[in-house]
């Protein structure tokens, strides 16, 4: 008889390690991602190539974005003008609470929905199993690190847009 510890030890590693490898890895080029705006334009990710990218999954019902968000309203008009752009990528289904939680949050970058949550087709493209969850992504395209926040986001983006 196998030790049920074990099993369920074995099962957690073995879920960590799927998920390890399902996100994607650094220097990999960023998929794209076309998805609406608040105004209802289509707006791509591949559009800001040229531009260091922090590429946001949040929801306005998640307590942990929120808090980020506030973080980030505070980072980016010190970036913002030397080649620093946020893309918020929301999965919400509610459309009016999401515009609710831009406004009240102050939120001044981009920002794109699609309603689904983990089913949403760019969360799965994406591998996005937690929120927030945020990549950053280089003037080429590249993924340069994953759930960036404070200094070590401020550290980053300096090397990046100085380089």
């Amino acid at each position: 008889m196998i030790n049920r510890k074990i099993v369920f030890t074995l099962l957690l590693l073995l879920g960590s390690v799927a998920g390890i490898n399902a996100q994607p890895r650094q220097g990999q080029l960023a998929a794209d991602i076309w998805l609406p705006s608040v105004s209802g334009d289509t707006l791509h990710l591949s559009s800001l190539k040229g531009k260091v990218v922090l590429l946001d999954f949040w929801a306005s019902w998640c307590g942990p974005c929120r808090t980020s968000n506030k973080e980030l309203t505070k980072i980016y008009p010190k970036y913002k003008n030397k080649g620093f752009e946020i893309l918020g990528v929301s999965l919400d289904d509610d459309l009016s609470k999401w515009k609710k939680a831009i406004t009240k949050d102050k939120i001044t970058w981009l920002q794109v929905n699609e309603p689904g949550g983990w089913q949403a087709k760019t969360a799965i493209n994406w591998n996005i199993s937690a929120i927030p969850t945020s990549f950053l992504i280089d003037k080429e395209g590249r993924l340069i690190a994953m759930d960036l926040s404070g200094k070590e986001l401020e550290k980053a983006l300096k090397y990046l847009i100085d380089k």
